[in-house]
């Protein structure tokens, strides 16, 4: 008979083991592992997006900030959003060129979870603050005669408060209990940066645990704003369908129809990430579907902020008349 070891050897053992399973200090992104030439082509593409995120981002918190006709809820909401969308592209892009350029990289375990923190919390407070917007619009269209006093400037301001506060605190439980996992190798990320999914699936401990917190924690935030966006805009509508005139309808419709494309443009790529199954899905439609949401839309938000609304295409004519002058 083989002889059982002792308790104490047991114990021993085990804490040889777990030392040994933490022992990864870094992940391997591997990015697109594609031609030379076309991960140059990429990067260029990216680094133009990138530029162009910034600055058209930074143009509206400008505008909004020194313009005194756009001192007004919804645009301090849309400010708060291009800060979102600035941090969120400083975050992941500058990684991704690297990562580009170098045919994959490293980051190392703290780097890839302070990096999927914010991303979940600059994701996470987008959603929020879509939400907040819709209501905004709501309030502003179906119950116009009490905006003022519903909407004031330290509602708006605690608002946003709120939506920053609860996205970096859910997002941070979410970190902490996934850097508890162990992690014995490998530690290949196929994927452009540090998301939950890929890390879950290279933990060698129980995350059973980590997709109960996703189920009672993760799609709560992303479904209860769906749901709050989806009964404004349907009251919202029915609001702007009972107008009389043709021209009054569509000046109402003006007024919400730049957040509307933003949210749908948003959702529509979060959703076909994270909630839609992937069974059958590549690995490369998850990174290029994954790409939409966190390069692509933080691009595209300013500019229909700017195309469709007159207010803000009048502050830039302003701005671009009096360096003219």
């Amino acid at each position: 008979m083989t002889e059982k070891p002792s308790p104490s050897a047991t114990k021993l053992l085990f804490h040889t083991q777990e030392n040994n399973l933490t022992a990864v200090t870094e992940f391997f992104l591997l990015g697109f592992q594609v031609s030379q030439g076309l991960r140059h082509f990429l990067f260029c593409i990216f680094l133009v997006i990138y530029c162009g995120t910034i600055c058209g981002n930074l143009l509206i918190i400008t505008l909004v900030s020194t313009s005194k006709n756009l001192h007004t809820p919804m645009y301090f909401f849309i400010s708060q959003l291009s800060i979102s969308d600035i941090l969120l592209t400083i975050d992941l892009v500058p990684n991704m060129l690297h990562i580009l350029l170098n045919n994959g990289g490293t980051i190392t375990f703290l780097g890839c979870f302070t990096q999927f923190c914010f991303f979940g919390a600059m994701e996470g407070s987008e959603c929020l603050l879509l939400t907040v917007m819709s209501y905004d619009r709501y309030v502003a269209i179906c119950n116009p005669l009490h905006y003022a006093s519903i909407m004031t400037s330290s509602s708006c301001v605690i608002l946003t408060a709120m939506c920053w506060l609860f996205s970096f605190s859910i997002v941070l439980i979410e970190t902490i209990s996934t850097a508890k996992l162990i992690f014995c190798g490998p530690n290949t990320i196929d994927h452009l940066f540090c998301d939950m999914v890929p890390l879950i699936e290279l933990a060698c401990s129980d995350t059973s645990f980590i997709h109960l917190e996703i189920y009672l924690i993760g799609i709560p935030i992303i479904l209860i704003p769906t749901a709050i966006i989806v009964v404004s805009y349907t009251y919202i509508v029915l609001a702007i369908l009972r107008i009389p005139s043709i021209s009054g309808r569509q000046k109402a419709f003006s007024t919400c129809s730049s957040h509307l494309i933003v949210v749908s443009l948003f959702y529509w790529t979060m959703f076909s990430v994270y909630v839609v199954p992937t069974k059958g899905q590549t690995v490369t439609m998850s990174k290029v579907l994954s790409l939409l949401y966190t390069v692509l839309t933080p691009l595209v938000n300013p500019i229909i902020y700017s195309l469709r609304n007159k207010d803000i295409r009048k502050a830039v004519h302003k701005i671009v008349y009096q360096r003219v002058i």
